[in-house]
């Protein structure tokens, strides 16, 4: 009986939440990049789910990257909680936490997860979420896990909801499926240009980011630069190298030299 009674509490609570999708009006955090903001309509919606797909290989690298920057923004320095499986670091590697601090972010507010399956790990997200002091869980996710479905994501979305957390749902080696996500981007590898010294030359990471989802706006897709020192998104600069300024002491614009010389040639 109790569970019945539970069942029919979620069922309500999607009825509300579906017919009501429209007027939800969540509070949004602006992620750096002016024209991605615009289309978010003014940033990414916290306390919901997003979803991020990248595939596997290099590109799982460049998604971590992403969403580590999507979970800065959305947390504003509450704690956030990454779960993965348990054989993630055999793919792709662990989460560095001098990697971390690189990006500009602070270890110190990453709690990493490991779960045995994807039932545990959907488990441990929805606990993750009810607690109103975590800012960002992450749920990080290998391959087409058939436990999440429609009717999963509808409960990390109502957990999302019901706290104020945002919920990350990173997908690697997946293809897209029906979800109640607030976006769904697709991320991969964006050329880095130089920097300008030798201990630079990596270059700022630069990510290909497609909007396939959004609830609330229109679709793009951005070459978006993560900047470690403002800890936010933007385009990339215009010129990788350091432009040398105008001198102060004279005019844009040298002057003629009178007593200039012609060239001339001697027969």
């Amino acid at each position: 009986m109790s569970a019945a009674r539970n069942l029919a509490a979620l069922r309500g609570s999607i009825e509300r939440i579906e017919a009501h999708g429209e007027a939800y009006s969540p509070r949004r955090v602006t992620l750096g990049h002016a024209d991605a903001d615009a289309h978010l309509q003014g940033g990414l919606a916290l306390g919901t789910m997003h979803e991020v797909f990248a595939e596997a290989g290099r590109q799982s690298a460049v998604a971590t990257g992403f969403v580590a920057g999507l979970a800065n923004r959305a947390a504003a320095r509450r704690p956030m909680v990454w779960i993965r499986q348990d054989f993630t670091e055999i793919e792709s590697g662990a989460v560095s936490m001098s990697g971390w601090a690189e990006l500009g972010l602070d270890p110190r507010l990453l709690v990493t997860v490991r779960a045995t399956d994807v039932d545990h790990a959907l488990r441990t997200a929805a606990d993750a979420l009810a607690c109103d002091a975590v800012g960002v869980v992450v749920l990080e996710v290998w391959g087409e896990a058939r436990q999440l479905d429609l009717v999963a994501s509808r409960k990390l979305t109502l957990a999302a909801q019901a706290s104020g957390a945002t919920c990350l749902v990173l997908r690697m080696a997946a293809e897209p499926q029906p979800s109640t996500a607030e976006t769904r981007w697709i991320v991969r590898a964006a050329h880095s240009p130089p920097g300008s010294t030798s201990w630079s030359a990596w270059g700022a990471p630069l990510f290909e980011t497609q909007l396939v989802r959004n609830r609330h706006g229109p679709v793009g897709r951005w070459i978006m630069e993560w900047k470690c020192d403002e800890c936010l998104f933007g385009e990339p600069a215009a010129y990788p190298q350091p432009v040398a300024a105008t001198p102060a002491h004279r005019p844009h614009q040298a002057r003629k030299n009178p007593l200039k010389r012609s060239s001339y040639r001697v027969a």
